[in-house]
Formats: structure tokens, sequence, C-alpha cells
């Protein structure tokens, strides 16, 4: 079955910046869509970015301007460059392969933390 091995996480303060990766085992990468997604206590888990395989990328209105979804198909390993974070970017964050090829697959990672404080 599919893996995906997130890092890049940790402690950041508010403005700085964190690239998070994340890598998938097996052949069905490029042909699927990337998503990442967080989720803070006591919220619901919220889309931060997508990318298609053809490299379209669409971003939730909340991190717009300030992060960069992208992906390397060679690699098998979508990223999320993350700038100018502020302290309610903090959450988990997952990474998320979904493929529609007949059948349906979804599969996620197992969430790497991010916490922007002073």
């Amino acid at each position: 079955q599919v893996q995906l091995a997130e890092s890049g996480g940790g402690l950041v303060q508010p403005g700085g910046s964190l690239r998070l990766s994340c890598a998938a085992s097996g052949s069905i990468f490029g042909l699927s869509t990337m998503d990442w997604c967080r989720q803070a206590p006591g919220k619901q888990r919220e889309l931060v970015a997508t990318i298609t395989r053809g490299g379209t990328t669409t971003y939730a209105d909340s991190v717009k301007g300030r992060f960069t979804i992208s992906r390397d198909n060679t690699k098998n390993t979508v990223y999320l460059q993350m700038n100018s974070l502020k302290p309610e970017d903090t959450a988990v964050y997952y990474c998320h392969l979904s493929l529609r090829i007949g059948a349906s697959y979804d599969y996620w990672g197992q969430g790497t933390q991010v916490t922007v404080s002073s």
C-alpha cells in the first residue's frame, strides 16, 4: 500500500518560514492529486492547498500569498513552503494523496506539528 512520510514541522517565530515535505511510496504518485490539510485542537480539519497531477494549484484564503505547494514527480514528493507564518497557522499538518482512476484511492500521512510562537 501507499505510505506517506511527512517531515519539516517544528517551532518557528511569527514571520518565520518552514518547508514541509511528504514523500510517497508506490507508483501512483504521478497520477494523483496531492493536498495539504491542517487541524488545530478543537477545530475542523481545514484544506490548505491542493496540487493536481498537472501542477494546477489552489489555496485556502487564509494562506493565499504566503504558502506555496509544489511537487516533484521524479522524487514522489510534495512540498508546502510556508512563509510569513502566523500564530493561527499552528496546527498538525497532514498530506493527502487522492487518485480517481476507476477505483478511488485516498491515503493520509501521519501528520507533522507546526507551532508558531514567540
